[in-house]
């Protein structure tokens, strides 16, 4: 019988079902600190608690096909229309949605690496070329991505900060790749910890790239600095067309209720956003001494909430080795690293705990 399946999906990563945090407790047999997934240690907002609250009866009715109000607000926050606004289920699913919008069969997108998988792998799904450019010294190489866009070439990735190595662009370095490209080229700005960067220095594709050149698209998240991995929130601000395109192919209940709630609730709380940054900034460079005295090499300079570690060949061990005493790490191997683990910062506990996992290892 002849298989109905797409040829080039088996050569895409296999992905099983993952497991919540008290399914991987009772397997390992004690509390589990999750360390591997980017989130954040604090709860979300108190507001976005109060929200919650208050929509939990209405769970049985569906949410607001596009997130209206959700669109309608970040288009005042950011200052565009709300044509410019696209919400959707994670700025990882914008990634996907702009992939459908724009890549067919054989055509390119160039793709910075190590960095984020969905650029390449959503890439892949469609049919099209993930362009892997090498990162120069951890740092993504703007002159190389320019370099790399051919005719067949529809989008160009970059992230800053980058995941998994946590490093920042200038905002002459983002600036000088918008106006590097053709106008037929797509630039997806993906930043998704924006939010933990610098306030008086970060560079903003919104503010400063989007105005001077309109085929730029950027990705931002509920789900890290506001405390909402767990509903799946995110946005894109684009050009109008692009924007249309991807609410063509978007699912029409995409976001659910909650979320928007959340979401809507978490805007505009520019003190608790500088107060959780700032908390951050503490916990990240907390985390540097602590890996460094167990014998790995992190990449210095995260502006994320997270920190790359280079471990060599016992990579994937030591991860093990950690789940065994329930701390859950990334390893850097699906983001282009291999021989590294991405180690997200965490509150003081979580990083004592750490601290006192890797030492019982070095002891054994």
């Amino acid at each position: 019988m002849t298989e109905p399946i797409r040829g080039s999906v088996s050569r895409l990563p296999v992905c099983p079902p993952g497991f919540g945090l008290d399914t991987i407790a009772k397997r390992v047999g004690g509390a589990v600190t999750s360390l591997g997934l980017n989130e954040g240690p604090e709860p979300p907002f108190p507001t976005a608690l109060d929200a919650l609250a208050r929509h939990l009866d209405r769970v049985n009715r569906y949410p607001a096909r596009g997130s209206g109000e959700l669109v309608a607000a970040l288009a005042t926050h950011h200052q565009v229309s709300e044509d410019e606004v696209f919400v959707c289920a994670g700025a990882d699913s914008a990634i996907g949605y702009a992939t459908q919008a724009c890549i067919d069969p054989g055509d390119e997108a160039v793709v910075p690496w190590p960095s984020f998988p969905s650029f390449a792998r959503d890439t892949e799904k469609r049919d099209g070329v993930a362009v892997l450019v090498p990162l120069s010294d951890w740092q993504i190489d703007v002159d190389a991505l320019a370099a790399a866009v051919t005719r067949r070439t529809k989008l160009v990735f970059t992230a800053t900060p980058n995941n998994p190595t946590g490093l920042a662009l200038e905002r002459s370095a983002l600036d000088g790749l918008a106006r590097s490209l053709p106008e037929s080229v797509v630039l997806v700005v993906d930043e998704a910890y924006f939010d933990y960067l610098d306030a008086d220095s970060r560079a903003d594709a919104i503010r400063d790239v989007y105005p001077v050149r309109s085929q730029t698209l950027v990705l931002r998240t509920f789900s890290k600095l506001y405390g909402l991995a767990g509903l799946r929130v995110g946005y894109a601000i684009g050009p109008a067309a692009l924007v249309d395109a991807m609410r063509r192919v978007q699912r029409g209940y995409d976001v659910g209720l909650l979320a928007q709630v959340a979401a809507l609730a978490s805007l505009g709380d520019e003190v608790e956003v500088a107060r959780r940054a700032a908390s951050n900034a503490e916990a990240v460079a907390a985390l540097y001494p602590i890996l460094e005295r167990h014998g790995l090499s992190p990449v210095l300079g995260s502006r994320g909430n997270f920190v790359l570690a280079r471990v060599g060949d016992d990579a994937e061990a030591l991860a093990a080795a950690l789940l065994e005493r329930g701390i859950l790490v990334q390893s850097g191997a699906p983001f282009g690293s291999p021989g590294s683990l991405r180690i997200t910062a965490g509150s003081e506990a979580d990083r004592a705990v750490l601290d006192a996992a890797l030492g019982s290892l070095r002891s054994r």
